[in-house]
């Protein structure tokens, strides 16, 4: 079995379902699945019904012994080398459970295990928006900020598992700064840039725009407003919800600019659900306008030409696509050793 007759499994953990795509070496998807989480059964329940769908796909697809190695991507903190997740706060029950061991007894094969949005920006890196250049930096707007960095075709995963964290670089110094939902970090990229923190910033002002379309989503309180609403209003042309959408791309264009100035990687990419409409909206298409200008502002002018920023191209299949092309890199360098 040569290199480019191989499949690998790609697994994006998530807090309600888990995608898995089975994806040859040219990162075509033979295979889609989408298995519930459970997260209250707990962790061993969900390794089984794994386990139970890749032996059925693999027999449906005649794939069965071509497949040599499973990438899992799933959200921090974790512990890479141990293969755990420490503390996700949308797995209570999975902190501290052997993931990758009890994976690979189901299985009988190893695990490429990563961080979820590394998975998601390997996937772009290999197969979307970052596939001509040897590094770049994937942004995951949800919500919550994640991150993912790939320097000279390697990605950064840190001693701590806490590498390309992106979402927790400070952005607002000043001791009032917003604090971050997840995590309480003050001043965070994530307090400004997420969908959990542009609702917050949006319901503390909304009380100044009594003339706001937003009001309608809220009546008398603004508890349920949603990002996805803010960018409604806006693309009806409602000031205020167009004013939180630019400040945004203020925030995270001054983000975007720490971490282009750290690693200058040529490339920055926007994913994540929170795109304003992304490049097929006006909305959405201003939204990186402002986060490029910002960065124009603040950078050097051969450092602004010798980089892009753009929208993802893969959308949900990210992370999945990123897991298995982590597998097939890590299976070729245990071929090639």
């Amino acid at each position: 079995m040569t290199i480019d007759s191989r499949h690998y499994w790609g697994i994006d953990i998530g807090g309600t379902s888990i995608k898995c795509g089975l994806v040859n070496s040219a990162g075509q998807t033979v295979a889609f699945e989408q298995v519930p989480t459970l997260e209250s059964e707990g962790p061993q329940a969900a390794v089984n019904r794994l386990a139970t769908m890749i032996r059925e796909v693999e027999t449906r697809t005649k794939t069965i012994g071509d497949v040599p190695r499973i990438g899992m991507g799933a959200p921090g903190p974790m512990d890479l080398p141990r293969g755990m997740l420490v503390a996700p706060p949308q797995l209570p029950s999975w902190w501290e459970f052997p993931l990758c061991q009890k994976l690979t007894e189901a299985t009988s094969r190893p695990i490429s295990f990563l961080n979820d949005a590394n998975a998601a920006a390997y996937g772009e890196f290999w197969l979307g928006s970052g596939a001509k250049g040897s590094s770049m930096i994937l942004l995951t707007l949800g919500t919550g900020v994640g991150g993912g960095i790939i320097v000279e075709d390697q990605l950064v995963n840190g001693v701590n598992s806490f590498g390309s964290e992106c979402g927790h670089i400070i952005v607002d110094p000043s001791p009032d700064a917003q604090l971050c939902a997840w995590g309480g970090g003050r001043g965070q990229l994530e307090a400004y840039a997420s969908a959990s923190g542009v609702v917050m910033r949006t319901r503390h002002r909304l009380a100044e725009y009594p003339q706001s379309l937003l009001h309608r989503f809220t009546g008398e309180s603004s508890s349920q407003l949603t990002a996805k609403q803010i960018w409604e209003a806006a693309s009806e042309g409602d000031d205020f919800a167009n004013l939180m959408i630019d400040e945004t791309a203020h925030w995270l264009g001054i983000g975007v600019t720490n971490l282009v100035h750290t690693l200058d990687p040529g490339h920055v990419a926007l994913g994540g659900a929170m795109n304003f409409g992304g490049a097929e909206c006006e909305i959405g298409r201003r939204f990186l306008a402002g986060v490029t200008e910002e960065f124009r502002q603040r950078t050097f002018p051969n450092v602004f030409a010798g980089t892009t920023i753009s929208f993802a191209t893969l959308g949900h299949e990210a992370g999945y696509l990123g897991a298995a092309g982590y597998a097939r890199k890590q299976d070729s360098q245990s071929v090639g050793s």
